[in-house]
């Protein structure tokens, strides 16, 4: 039944109320807001990658895969890199392969390929035939994981796939697959049981027919964790091109032994000699074959090697040397001795996790290290690598924003510690200059002090201050005791009522309301005690004890009340959802009945609303279940609705309500953001121009959308205008001039003169200026024209559909230096205009910066700012007008006051005008060239010319003293002003005089 809301749509002063309509209860056209894009704002630091190979033949050239990234290629020996996979369904990868005879040929393994807590999962194989350009989907989509892939090095048709499988229930697309058509079929050629994936396989590089394979039954369980090894891992071997196999036991531990993963490679200069390291408790280590795998010895069995193999196995020989070996580990090893004794060469003592190791056959002094700090490359056989500084691949479990300006946006990375960055840059764009570690550990949540944003909290709990580096351990002495359980991704938050209340959560909910001084345990245990219900995905590894096993769950998600202070609502990691009405004295169960236990309540959200209203994202990956899962409930938890219409098959990790809107949406999945107008009744897409990756978690700012992904660092969607004011009537509008929120008047670019590369890496800036947004049913069919008038009713810019474009100078600055050029559209759809907030520039381009000025725009062209203040925009198409009113708010780190602020605007406006009137004397004087004068006329007009020429350098002069910063006007520039007035009034009055001698 479709359930209609009614909101009010009111003008009342500045604030955007809805009148009386009937909320929209189908999903409105994406052509709506489509204009509106996401930025990535970084940080540039890379995060967990599995897939890496580069290109004999282009030693410049490498892929990486990303785990929630995407891929990513460079062309410049890792100095910058490009991602090529954007537009692709999934952004989990677990490797990418080069053909060997035709580098053009790209295959794309999806899913991590890992067994290991918080993982993603892929749908199948991707291939491009154009370097990466272009891609065309291949299959095995309900592979979820494949680790590997090998390509005959004589046919670039002939591959094989490593389907691990689902990480946490049985499938049967899983095994050594092969296709000999470049993936139009595939042919599974080596299989066990349901239990049982590959996660490796490697064609010999002198013999295609021979092909080894490792299976691995692994299992990942629903709490965290947990995972079981099955009875048929094993290595492989085929000498008839993969058609049959034999299992190679002959010197490798048994299962019995406890047989985990084999990671195993090929000496490519002597293929009876293979290495391999072998996961196993008392007899794992380093293992070599002399003889192509038919006998096995171990040659050393230090743990560093090989002791954590369900997230690191790979070991690659040299390409000319046998003895040479290398494994990437938690470190980076090299031994020279045929694998008896190694050397780290990357990693200690920082342990940067290394999955992926790739040699160039034709110098192995060219090296590809993939780890969880993303893709490095050497040249100098491991002396020197290129930085992981440059890839936007983070992986964040939650995100949150601080009450600075421009705001700061936080989070806890994976393996890399913490993030605190700058929503906007002074330089034009978000540099390495605008984030910094914030002192939290490298999961979970980060909170910053709502009174004092230099104060943040994190961790498990940790207290960091800004201004002087340093690191307090908060914890309540439960942490140090152990008395509680704790997950890694413990919930710190502040209540959004009370900025002195901060909340953390183990298995029971702690509170502090000084600042982590002391601290209340305000619950019980509010997890399950008992687990009568294993989940059937563990499938052949349920026992009759996991039902009484001792209690595993957290407290997951935390969400205190927007309306009453002693409300919170609680979710656990083992599929209970809890609320305390009177500040934790009282606890009752809500669970909806449809949330199993370890059903993970990833996120609750409390209603902005009303005290009854909250949200709660259900995931149940770890359950084997990709299918969405967010509840709604109304009446404090009495009844629940589960509110999934619209979503596809995509596990769900956040939802959100908005604070301005009633009943609209967001949610985040594993692959995409999605937006609902009507309370969750229905659900769209609101990828836009977004990756695919998994989106941990989203927070609304103001008027933003903040997101938290898992492989792709920071996004926000800037000005979500559109979403918060469509209605169903104003849906059906043949135009839309959406109400403009704020504007503030920010300047774009303050360090012109001292750039960056262009090839450093940085996040985008938010639009400069006011962003006004509208809509056109069809093609306007005539010219369209936006007005902004001063309050007052005097026009500051008009633009117009037919406005011609300017050409860019031929200067070599950077990109970020050049503002785009924006000509009103008058096209059918969303179209998102930026208004500079400045009045109408001078003919000519309107603003480009040139570093030999100094200035921020060149002073030839630009036009003052505008004042502070209420403004009105309209929009006029096909005869008709549609006003907006639109408020202009001054920086709010500007200390200047409104008096010195209009002095310099006034200022600023008289040069302005002044140099408008020399540059039309200058015009006019043109046409006096070359008319006959005396000697007298002729030596008269060129002192004028000469004065004219100083005036007009003297105006554009101080127009640039005057609009370089926003402070107080000097003396001397007041002084200056008032002089080049007096020396013009005296010129117009000779120029006149001089005129009337001149026939």
């Amino acid at each position: 039944m479709i359930v209609h809301y009614t909101l009010n749509r009111l003008f009342l002063g500045l604030t955007f109320i809805f009148s009386a309509v009937t909320l929209h209860a189908q999903p409105f056209s994406s052509k709506l807001f489509d204009a509106m894009k996401w930025r990535m704002i970084g940080p540039h630091r890379g995060g967990r990658t599995v897939g890496a190979t580069g290109v004999p033949q282009q030693p410049n050239v490498f892929y990486i895969g990303v785990n929630n990234g995407g891929v990513w290629k460079t062309t410049d020996y890792g100095r910058t890199w490009v991602p090529i996979f954007d537009d692709q369904p999934t952004g989990s990868i677990g490797d990418v392969a080069v053909a060997p005879s035709n580098p053009d040929v790209v295959y794309v393994a999806s899913g991590e390929g890992l067994q290991r807590p918080d993982l993603s999962v892929g749908n199948g194989m991707y291939k491009s035939t154009d370097a990466g350009k272009t891609w065309a989907f291949l299959g095995l989509k309900d592979g979820q994981q494949i680790g590997g892939i090998s390509i005959d090095p004589t046919n670039e048709n002939r591959v094989f796939a490593a389907v691990l499988g689902h990480p946490y229930g049985p499938n049967t697309e899983r095994g050594v697959y092969r296709t000999v058509d470049g993936g139009k079929k595939w042919e599974r050629v080596l299989y066990k049981d349901e239990n049982t994936g590959a996660v490796q396989v490697t064609i010999d590089p002198k013999n295609p027919n021979i092909v080894y394979a490792d299976l691995w039954a692994a299992r990942q369980g629903p709490w965290e964790n947990g995972q079981w090894q099955g009875p048929e891992s094993g290595l492989f071997k085929s000498t008839d091109g993969g058609t049959t196999w034999q299992k190679l036991t002959n010197g490798l531990p048994t299962v019995e032994q406890g047989l985990g993963r084999i990671g195993f490679c090929i000496a490519p200069s002597e293929p009876n000699r293979l290495y391999a390291t072998v996961d196993a408790p008392e007899l794992g280590g380093v293992y070599r074959s002399d003889n192509a795998g038919q006998s096995w010895t171990r040659i050393n069995n230090d743990q560093r090697l090989w002791g954590r193999g369900s997230d690191f196995a790979e070991v690659k020989a040299h390409p000319t040397n046998p003895d040479i070996v290398f494994i990437a580990d938690v470190a980076a090893w090299k031994s020279t001795d045929g694998g008896k004794t190694w050397n780290d060469f990357r990693g200690a003592p920082g342990g940067d996790d290394y999955h992926r190791l790739w040699i160039n056959p034709n110098d192995p002094n060219t090296l590809l290290l993939a780890g969880d700090q993303g893709g490095i490359v050497t040249v100098n056989g491991g002396q020197t690598f290129s930085s992981w500084y440059n890839q936007p691949t983070a992986q964040f479990y939650h995100v949150s924003t601080d009450n600075s300006f421009p705001y700061n946006v936080l989070g806890g990375q994976q393996e890399s510690g913490s993030v605190g960055i700058a929503s906007r840059g002074n330089d034009g764009q978000i540099t390495f200059h605008d984030w910094h570690p914030v002192g939290v550990e490298e999961y979970g949540y980060v909170a910053a002090d709502p009174l004092d944003p230099n104060i943040i909290y994190g961790g498990k709990v940790t207290k960091f201050d800004k201004r002087t580096g340093q690191v307090q351990n908060i914890a309540p002495e439960a942490v140090r005791s152990g008395k509680y359980r704790f997950v890694r991704t413990a919930p710190v938050l502040f209540s959004p009522i009370d900025p002195k209340e901060l909340y953390f959560a183990g298995n029971v909910l702690f509170k502090t309301r000084d600042g982590g001084n002391s601290w209340q345990v305000i619950s019980p245990d509010l997890t399950r005690t008992s687990y009568p219900d294993i989940p059937e995905s563990v499938g052949v590894y349920r026992t009759a004890d996991m039902t009484t096993m001792p209690a595993r769950g957290v407290i997951y998600t935390i969400a205190p009340s927007h309306k009453t202070i002693n409300t919170i609502w609680v979710g656990t990691d083992d599929g209970l959802i809890q609320i305390t009405r009177d500040g934790g004295k009282i606890w009752k169960n809500i669970t909806p009945p449809g949330v199993g236990s370890w059903s993970k309540v990833s996120l609750i959200d409390a209603g902005h609303f009303d005290d009854n209203t909250a949200y709660a994202a259900v995931n149940r990956i770890r359950c084997d279940d990709l299918r969405p899962h967010i509840y709604r409930t109304h009446d404090g938890g009495k009844t629940w609705q589960e509110i999934v219409s619209g979503l596809p098959n995509d596990p769900i990790n956040a939802v959100r309500e908005d604070p301005s809107r009633k009943g609209l949406l967001f949610a985040g999945s594993e692959t995409a953001v999605h937006v609902s107008f009507d309370d969750g009744d229905h659900w769209q897409p609101l990828r836009l121009n977004m990756p695919a990756t998994s989106i941990r978690d989203l927070v609304i700012k103001d008027d933003d959308l903040v997101v938290g992904t898992h492989g792709r660092s920071f996004w926000i969607l800037d000005d979500i205008t559109p979403l918060r004011q469509l209605t169903a009537d104003l849906a059906k509008a043949e135009t839309i001039l959406y109400k403009p929120q704020r504007a503030y008047r920010v300047r774009w670019n303050m360090n012109p003169d001292t750039p960056l590369p262009q090839e450093e890496p940085a996040g985008q800036n938010p639009p400069d200026g006011a962003v006004i947004d509208y809509f056109l049913k069809e093609n306007a069919g005539q010219v369209v024209t936006l007005t902004i008038k001063e309050a007052a009713g005097a026009i500051v810019r008009q633009f117009s559909s037919d406005d011609k474009p300017y050409d860019v100078p031929d200067v070599n600055l950077p990109a970020y230096w050049i503002r785009p050029q924006q000509i009103l559209s008058g096209g059918a759809g969303s179209h998102r205009f930026m208004w500079d907030l400045h009045y109408t520039p001078m003919p000519g381009p309107p603003s480009y910066p040139i570093a030999a000025t100094y200035h921020q725009t060149a002073p030839e062209f630009t036009s003052p700012w505008v004042m502070p203040g209420t403004y009105t925009v309209t929009l006029t198409v096909g005869g008709k007008s549609y006003t907006q009113p639109l408020v202009v708010t001054m920086d709010p780190r500007v200390k200047t006051s409104l008096v010195a602020l209009k002095q310099q605007h006034d200022l600023s406006v008289i040069v302005f005008e002044g140099r408008k009137s020399v540059m039309a004397l200058q015009k006019e004087a043109q046409d006096f060239k070359g008319r006959s004068m005396t000697d007298t006329q002729k030596k008269t007009f060129s002192t004028l010319q000469m004065t004219l020429n100083g005036l007009n350098r003297a105006f554009s002069s101080l127009f640039g003293t005057l609009q370089d910063a926003d402070m107080p006007p000097t003396t001397q520039a007041v002084a200056a002003v008032k002089e080049a007035q007096s020396v013009f009034g005296k010129l117009v009055g000779e120029w006149k005089a001089w005129k009337s001698t001149v026939r």
